[in-house]
């Protein structure tokens, strides 16, 4: 057999009536269709996603530009200087100020003591329909 003749039967082959391209020709079309349709449900996801971030972000902006202006509210030298005032801050004084040489000759703060753990009985809350428990003793530190 000859290749034309193998392709003349491949076109007159018919299936209940219909031939066999034609057959194969709208499982094509139909699986083009689909394939179609997923990637459009594809890119309405991708963009519904896309307009929930882009919301996302312009919130944050404007989340970032109150911040901005609490803080820079909170930082104004005129508001510390009232809450210090208020505190009972003030400046050193001039004459309680020491140079960078006089620092060895002033008076050096005690350390702190070492404080030596002890037992610590600590009482368990009471719980409804439970037997007492037994106390634990834990070590305080």
């Amino acid at each position: 057999m000859n290749a034309p003749v193998v392709v003349k039967r491949l076109f007159d082959w018919k299936v209940r009536g219909f031939r066999w391209v034609e057959i194969i020709g709208v499982v094509m079309v139909a699986a083009m269709v689909f394939s179609v349709y997923v990637a459009k449900a594809g890119a309405a996801r991708e963009s519904a996603r896309i307009g929930e971030l882009e919301r996302q972000i312009a919130d944050n902006r404007q989340r970032v530009r109150l911040l901005r202006a609490e803080s820079t509210r909170l930082e104004q030298p005129g508001r510390l200087e009232a809450l210090s005032r208020a505190a009972g801050l003030a400046p050193v004084d001039v004459e309680r100020q020491a140079e960078a040489g006089a620092l060895n000759g002033l008076k050096a703060v005690d350390a702190p003591t070492e404080v030596t753990p002890r037992a610590v009985y600590v009482a368990p809350a009471p719980v409804e329909d439970e037997p007492p428990a037994l106390p634990n003793m834990e070590v305080a530190q």
